[in-house]
C-alpha cells in the first residue's frame, strides 16, 4: 500500500512541476512585456493566470502521460533504474523544447501580436533567413538563457525523480490497474474536463483586451494544437493557375457586380439612415424545408408568412457546410475553406475583417446572443477578436433550460432575448446578433414533435418547426415594441443541411440553398421577393452599402441589390465547389478532377470563376498571420 501511495505521489508531485513551469513562463511573458502589462487594469491582471491555469493543466497532463504510464509499468519490477534513466531523458529534452519554445514565444509576440504557433515551421527551411534580423549579442544572450534555465529546471526535476523512485519500494501487480487509471484520467484533464468541447481558446479568451488573451494563452499548448491541426502546411492544393491571373478575374468580375447602380426595385430600402439590426442565424436551415421556397409546405409555416411581408430573397446560398465556414462567411464576407475551417487559427481570424467593428464605426452597440458553449469550435475567439461588446451563452441559463448536449433550447434564449431588448430600449442603434441551436442533432426540445421522432429526418422536421414557431413569436413580440418601428431584422441560416434527402448530386445547390429574410419596421420596401443570386458572403457588403460604411475591407463580398447581370453564388465543400447563376451551374470535385453538374451556356466561365476562387481564398488563408 505505502508503494502505490509513494507512486501516486509522485505522480502529482511531477505533473505539479510541470504546472508550476507553466505559471512562472506566464508571468516571465508579463514582466518581458510589461509596458503592455501595465495597460490593464488589476481585476484583468489577475484573471490571467486564472482563466491560463486550465490550459497549464491541460498541457501539463500531455506531458506528463507518458511519465505516468512509466510509473505504472514500474508497479510491475522490482529493479526501476531502467525506467528512471528513460524517464530523465524524456523529462530533460522536454525541459530543453519548452525553455526554446518559450523564448521564441517572447521573441516574436512583440513583432508579430501573436502568442507562438506553427508560424515559425514554416520558414525551418531557411533558419539562416530566419535568424539574420537578430541581433549578435541578442542570439548569444538568448542561448545563454536557454541553456542556464534548461540546467536549473534540469536539477529540480532530477532531484523530483530521484527521491520519488527510491522510496518506490518492491513491486506489487495489485498496484498496476490503479495506476493505469491515474494515467487514462489524464485525458480528463488533456481535453479541460468531462463538457462536449474539448478545451480551446475560446476557455481562455476572457477580455476585450486582446493582449489579456494572448496572455492567459499557454505558449506550448498554442505551438502544439497549431502542429496537430497542420496549420503550418503551406501547401495550396487547389492552385491551378497564377495567383495574380485568378485575382484578376475575380476582380473584374465583382467590380462589374459592385459598380453597377442600384436595382430601380431597391434604391429607397430604409426608412431611416441608422436603424437597429437584428440578425437572426437559424442552425441548419435548409430551403428544403421552406414553403415559401417550394419546399415542404408546414414545417416553416410562420417564416412562410413572414416572408411576404418583407424582403424575401430567393436565391440565397450559404457558403458552406458547417456553423464555423457560415459564421465567417456572414460576419466577415470571407469564403470558408474546401478542407480547413480559419476560425480554429486565431492568428489569422485576427486578421480578418468585422461587421462587428464595422458597425461600431457606425455608432452600433453590438452583442451576440447563443445557447450553446460559445467556446465550440472557436467561435469565442472569433467574436471577441471581432469586437463584440457583450456576450450571452448556455452560462447564462439554468442547466434545466438546457438539452442533454448543446446548451438552452430556443424558446429559452429567445425570452431572454426579447426581456434585455425591452430594458435596453435606451441603446439605440444596435446590433445584436442572435445564433439559435434547438434544430441541431440530437434535436431535442420541450415541445409537441408536429412531424414525429421517428426518424432523425422527423426530428430534423420539428425541430424546425419548433425554432419557427418560437421565431414566430419573438416576431410577434417585436412588433408591438416601441424599438420595431426603427428596426430591421434579418433571418438566415448558418449553412444547408443533408436532410430531408434531395435528388440529384449529394454537394448540387439543393443542399446549399438556404433562405435570408429582411423584415421590420425600418423597412421601407415590404412583400417583395429578391430573386437576385447571392450567398453569406455578401452580407457585410449589402448591408454596409446600405447604412454608408465601409465595404472595403469586405473584398470577397458583393451587393445584392445592384442590377448587375453577373450576380453569382460560391460555395464550397470538402475538396470541391459550387458556382451558380442565374442560368448557369458549375460543381467540381478536385479529388476526381471532374465536374459534377455542368449546365447553362456560360458554364465554362463559372468553372474558371469558381477555380479561381477556391484558388485564391485558400492562398489567402495560408498566408494572413
Amino acid at each position: 500500500m505505502q508503494s502505490l501511495k509513494n507512486r501516486l505521489l509522485f505522480n502529482l508531485n511531477y505533473f505539479s512541476v510541470w504546472v508550476l513551469f507553466f505559471i512562472i513562463a506566464r508571468f516571465t511573458f508579463l514582466a518581458f512585456y510589461a509596458s503592455k502589462t501595465a495597460e490593464l487594469d488589476f481585476t484583468t491582471f489577475l484573471q490571467i493566470p486564472i482563466y491560463g491555469f486550465k490550459l497549464d493543466l491541460a498541457f501539463s497532463a500531455y506531458l506528463a502521460s507518458i511519465p505516468f504510464l512509466l510509473i505504472t509499468i514500474s508497479s510491475l519490477f522490482n529493479s526501476t533504474t531502467f525506467l528512471k534513466h528513460i524517464l530523465k531523458t524524456y523529462t530533460y529534452i522536454f525541459i530543453v523544447l519548452m525553455i526554446l519554445l518559450l523564448l521564441f514565444d517572447l521573441a516574436l509576440y512583440g513583432p508579430w501580436g501573436i502568442r507562438l504557433d506553427a508560424t515559425p515551421l514554416t520558414y525551418i527551411n531557411t533558419p539562416g533567413e530566419m535568424l539574420a534580423s537578430v541581433p549578435t549579442l541578442e542570439l548569444y544572450l538568448t542561448i545563454g538563457a536557454w541553456i542556464l534555465s534548461s540546467i536549473f529546471c534540469g536539477i529540480i526535476f532530477n532531484k523530483v525523480i530521484n527521491k520519488g523512485f527510491s522510496s518506490f519500494g518492491k513491486k506489487s501487480i495489485w498496484n498496476f490497474p490503479i495506476l493505469l487509471l491515474t494515467t487514462g484520467s489524464l485525458v480528463i484533464i488533456m481535453r479541460g474536463g468531462l463538457q462536449n468541447t474539448p478545451i480551446n481558446h475560446s476557455n481562455v479568451y476572457f477580455s476585450d483586451k486582446m493582449y489579456a488573451n494572448h496572455a492567459a494563452i499557454n505558449y506550448a499548448w498554442n505551438f502544439a494544437n497549431a502542429v496537430s491541426s497542420n496549420s503550418y502546411d503551406m501547401t495550396n492544393p487547389f492552385l491551378l493557375s497564377p495567383i495574380e491571373e485568378a485575382q484578376k478575374l475575380i476582380q473584374q468580375e465583382n467590380e462589374l457586380i459592385n459598380n453597377a447602380p442600384i436595382d430601380s426595385r431597391f434604391t429607397t430600402i430604409l426608412n431611416t439612415d441608422k436603424p437597429n439590426v437584428i440578425l437572426i442565424i437559424w442552425e441548419s436551415l435548409t430551403a428544403k424545408l421552406v414553403g415559401a421556397l417550394d419546399g415542404e409546405p408546414t414545417v416553416t409555416e410562420n417564416l412562410n408568412q413572414l416572408s411576404k411581408e418583407g424582403l424575401f430573397f430567393t436565391n440565397f446560398y450559404a457558403n458552406g457546410d458547417r456553423s464555423d465556414k457560415g459564421l465567417v462567411a456572414i460576419l466577415s464576407g470571407y469564403f470558408p475553406q474546401a478542407h480547413k475551417s480559419i476560425i480554429k487559427s486565431p492568428s489569422k481570424t485576427r486578421t480578418l475583417p468585422s461587421l462587428f467593428k464595422e458597425m461600431e464605426k457606425l455608432g452600433y452597440n453590438t452583442s451576440f446572443y447563443h445557447g450553446g458553449d460559445l467556446s465550440f469550435g472557436n467561435m469565442k475567439t472569433y467574436l471577441r477578436s471581432g469586437g463584440v461588446d457583450y456576450f450571452v451563452d448556455e452560462s447564462d441559463f439554468d442547466s434545466k433550460d438546457h438539452n442533454s448536449k448543446w446548451g438552452a433550447h430556443d424558446h429559452v434564449l429567445f425570452n431572454k432575448f426579447s426581456k434585455d431588448l425591452d430594458r435596453e430600449t435606451t441603446k439605440q442603434p444596435f446590433f445584436k446578433t442572435l445564433f439559435t441551436l434547438s434544430s441541431h442533432e440530437p434535436f431535442e426540445f420541450p415541445d409537441s414533435y408536429k412531424f414525429g421522432k421517428t426518424t432523425d429526418t422527423d426530428k430534423f422536421r420539428s425541430s424546425h418547426a419548433y425554432t419557427d414557431k418560437t421565431i414566430g413569436n419573438f416576431i410577434a413580440h417585436a412588433k408591438k415594441q416601441t424599438w420595431w418601428k426603427n428596426t430591421l431584422i434579418v433571418i438566415m441560416a448558418d449553412h444547408g443541411h443533408a436532410q430531408p434527402k434531395h435528388e440529384g448530386a449529394f454537394n448540387s445547390p439543393k443542399k446549399f440553398h438556404i433562405p435570408m429574410l429582411w423584415i421590420g419596421g425600418a423597412l421601407n420596401k415590404t412583400s417583395e421577393q429578391v430573386d437576385t443570386f447571392g450567398s453569406q458572403s455578401d452580407f457585410p457588403y449589402t448591408l454596409l452599402s446600405l447604412l454608408k460604411g465601409d465595404t472595403t475591407k469586405f473584398e470577397w463580398s458583393k451587393n445584392i441589390f445592384t442590377s448587375s447581370k453577373n450576380h453569382y453564388a460560391h460555395y464550397i465543400f470538402n475538396r470541391g465547389f459550387g458556382n451558380i447563376s442565374k442560368d448557369n451551374v458549375f460543381v467540381y470535385d478536385y479529388l476526381s478532377k471532374k465536374e459534377i453538374i455542368s449546365t447553362g451556356n456560360n458554364a465554362k466561365k463559372h468553372e474558371d470563376l469558381g477555380k479561381a476562387i477556391t484558388q485564391n481564398s485558400y492562398q489567402d488563408f495560408l498566408e494572413r498571420k
